[in-house]
């Protein structure tokens, strides 16, 4: 039997940061942890940097990090990513298999921008 798929994007706070928002082409630095739907880990950081555009994350980053709601320094997220919003039909690497659901444990710890 198969996990049920997610349909859409599903964020939940567990804890709202009092820092700078994140935004559009900001350098952030997050600690995180991917799983599967098994709950098998693969991917995780201590302290990751990555400038937060649609081209440089998936999807499901894009949009819960800076969506509607964007996170703010010291605040701790949970994404749960469907797969049409993380690698879809694509394998990556040997940990994530096709059309996997992505579950994120988001920590923001910096935003950057270019006015800093």
């Amino acid at each position: 039997m198969t996990a049920p798929t997610l349909a859409e994007l599903l964020i939940n706070d567990i804890e709202i940061g009092q820092g700078k928002a994140a935004e559009k082409g900001a350098l952030i630095t997050c600690k995180y942890t991917g799983t599967l739907a098994d709950g098998s880990v693969f991917d995780s950081a201590e302290a990751f940097q990555v400038v937060i555009s649609a081209k440089r994350v998936i999807q499901g980053w894009y949009q819960g990090i800076i969506g509607d709601n964007p996170m703010k320094v010291g605040g701790k997220r949970q994404l749960s990513v469907p797969a049409s919003l993380g690698y879809g039909e694509r394998q990556i690497g040997d940990k994530i298999p096709p059309h996997s659901d992505l579950f994120f444990d988001i920590e923001l710890l910096e935003v950057l921008t270019r006015d800093d």
